[in-house]
């Protein structure tokens, strides 16, 4: 009886464990099935260019906002902390490399998940309920190729570019602060910026938008592609796409920064 009580959980965690594992080999299949697609012909460059401007045109407003403020509010927390330690000149530099290396990319990556993938999920999924996937096979059209290999593709080239312009406008957000309310002068607040700021950095926060884009998006189309039936298969497509984006994104960000920036 003492043997069973014991078992009984210790199944249930090698139950779980094995699932989380079945997980992951499937989506890093469906990965891998995407990355091979990408060089085989033929190629949709309609579909890019449409994933393109939803991906990245379209999510400009969102990243930029979220950057400033970010940016703003970074400037006055150093302030703040910096001030109890006689150290309020270091604002210039900590903005930049919070927003460069972290910040920009995390946030970036964040906000992608929260607006791309849900919608590419959520999208993909009504069409595999409504038997339009289906009816791509039947007009001999590889849904893998139509739809998850543009969307993927236009996330690899989009995001970094969003990451850089959230890190610019993010950085400009802390100097507004600083040099409106905070009484810094704004030629050496730059000064110290630019001068502060290293090449590592900076590719370092493009290569984590590429990775986080790439996650987002892969996500997305998984999720969206392996959805049940009904209003409440896209339903639960779009969260679970959303929820796994997210924490695939923040744990490949702990793993970059370790690759690029370990001691």
């Amino acid at each position: 009886m003492s043997a069973r009580l014991i078992s009984k959980p210790l199944a249930a965690i090698g139950r779980s464990v094995l699932q989380l594992l079945a997980a992951i080999g499937r989506v890093a299949i469906f990965a891998a099935s995407v990355i091979s697609h990408f060089f085989r012909p033929p190629f949709y460059l309609k579909e890019l260019l449409q994933s393109i401007l939803n991906i990245g045109y379209f999510s400009l407003p969102v990243v930029g906002l979220t950057a400033l403020f970010t940016g703003g509010a970074l400037a006055l927390q150093i302030y703040a902390g910096g001030a109890r330690f006689s150290a309020e000149a270091v604002v210039p530099q900590i903005v930049a490399i919070g927003m460069v290396r972290e910040l920009g990319p995390v946030l970036v990556g964040l906000m992608i998940a929260a607006r791309v993938t849900s919608s590419i999920a959520a999208e993909i999924a009504t069409m595999k309920v409504t038997e339009q996937i289906d009816a791509l096979v039947t007009l001999s059209t590889n849904p893998m190729k139509y739809l998850a290999v543009p969307r993927v593709l236009a996330a690899l080239i989009t995001v970094p570019l969003l990451v850089g312009i959230g890190d610019i406008i993010g950085i400009m957000g802390g100097f507004i602060v600083a040099t409106q309310s905070l009484g810094f002068n704004a030629a050496t607040y730059l000064h110290n910026t630019a001068n502060f700021l290293e090449p590592l950095d900076i590719i370092s926060s493009l290569v984590k938008g590429a990775v986080f884009g790439g996650i987002a998006a892969t996500m997305g189309c998984y999720y969206g592609m392996n959805s049940g039936r009904g209003a409440q298969g896209v339903g639960r497509a779009t969260k679970g796409a959303v929820e796994a984006a997210a924490v695939l994104i923040l744990a490949a960000n702990f793993l970059l920064t370790g690759v690029f920036f370990s001691v």
